[in-house]
């Protein structure tokens, strides 16, 4: 068995394929919402975010033979954790992550973290566009909620995200709650209804439609803060599915039986 971490929707894509050909898994994500895709295909899960301990318990339980890391770019600590559990149980790891999109405008400042994100539009004027998601949201509300700058937060429509936005003072009509991926026509659109005057996001990938948000900004003339992914040194480290099933042929299915 495979312990897949499934945290994007082309993740919940490869473990429906991986499934399909034959790989018994069990994958793990952070809500509940994420596993609906994984429900409809018969996919055993588990909802919540594991220690390193809960990780290596987990693998010597199911007697697994191999981690898949399909976390969200930016979900550094998990793949912190499932690096480390696998080295400990002396298993197998793989990295899966959507390729990195290439935007070069002059409009596009590139920045290595959140903190330095909201430091650098502390000094900007008119209407902020926040798409990076509310995890973070404590850090740009610390820097950014003042006279000279409205703060547009756009997130996910769930409850803990509008009780976060209340707790932290962000108003109502600063909130736009919906569940992507958007289109170009409707990031721009969002720009324009806003004013927005500076868009701060992350370079989440295609899968993560930043190219449309990207390229709605640029077109509309919107300076755009880019939140480059976390630098970090993955094992058997794979962008596309193809990549993924040869390395498990390799790795884990000429070794064990799964």
């Amino acid at each position: 068995m495979i312990l897949f971490l499934a945290g994007t929707s082309d993740a919940r894509a490869l473990a429906i394929q991986l499934q399909s050909q034959g790989y018994p898994l069990l994958a793990t994500v952070v809500t509940e919402s994420a596993a609906e895709s994984l429900k409809e295909h018969h996919i055993p899960y588990q909802v919540g975010r594991l220690s390193v301990d809960d990780m290596m318990a987990l693998i010597q339980k199911q007697k697994m033979n191999g981690v898949i890391d399909a976390s969200h770019p930016y979900a550094e600590e998990a793949s912190k954790t499932a690096m480390a559990a696998a080295q400990a149980c002396e298993i197998p790891y793989i990295r899966y992550e959507r390729p990195e999109e290439q935007f070069i405008s002059p409009l596009i400042t590139e920045v290595e973290s959140y903190e330095e994100a909201a430091k650098l539009a502390q000094s900007h004027k008119g209407t902020i566009m926040l798409t990076t998601g509310s995890k973070t949201l404590e850090i740009f509300t610390k820097y950014l909620m003042c006279d000279e700058i409205r703060l547009i937060c756009r997130m996910l429509p769930n409850i803990g995200n509008m009780e976060k936005c209340h707790r932290l003072g962000i108003k109502q009509k600063d909130i736009i709650a919906i569940q992507g991926p958007f289109s170009e026509s409707l990031n721009k659109a969002l720009c324009e209804q806003y004013n927005v005057t500076l868009m701060i996001t992350k370079e989440s990938g295609k899968v993560g439609s930043v190219d449309e948000k990207m390229t709605a900004a640029l077109q509309l003339g919107i300076p755009v803060i880019l939140i480059k992914r976390p630098a970090m040194e993955y094992q058997n480290f794979c962008t596309s599915f193809e990549e993924v099933k040869q390395l498990l042929g390799g790795l884990i299915h000429g070794k064990h039986e799964l």
